[in-house]
């Protein structure tokens, strides 16, 4: 996903998630249980001004997947908002909000904000990945 609009995200030290988008990624994480849900947030800096909510095409309780189709769908609505794609969202349904190894894998290849809900606990996490995983805190306001 980097270069469609994407920027590496790693001198951010918060994103901010405007409460409505985080009830909107609650509720979709909820109705996609027990597979993880996935959404591509918009925005300028580090501000949420925008999600784009996605089907995950594995259907997989443990891995997410995004169509090329709607990854073109998403970059192209950024693109007519002029916004930046600042994020990667999913949920983990029976986990804890932290990066896995797949995660850890596909951050490698799309350097930005990753957003993690857990369905264990309802807890939303961000981290991006450096030489390491980073958590950088989430201001909901």
């Amino acid at each position: 996903m980097d270069g469609w609009n994407s920027k590496r995200r790693i001198d951010l030290q918060k994103l901010t998630l405007p409460e409505k988008f985080k009830q909107i990624l609650s509720e979709h994480a909820i109705n996609q249980n027990p597979n993880e849900s996935c959404a591509i947030l918009y925005g300028k800096d580090e501000i949420v001004s925008d999600i784009f909510l996605a089907k995950n095409i594995d259907d997989s309780p443990v891995n997410f997947t995004i169509s090329n189709e709607e990854l073109i769908q998403a970059y192209s609505i950024a693109e007519e908002k002029k916004l930046d794609v600042i994020g990667i969202f999913h949920s983990h349904p029976q986990s804890k909000a932290y990066p896995s190894n797949t995660d850890k894998k596909f951050m490698e290849s799309n350097p930005v904000i990753w957003v993690i809900y857990s369905g264990i606990d309802q807890n939303f996490r961000a981290f991006y990945l450096d030489s390491e995983i980073i958590e950088i805190p989430i201001d909901f306001n």
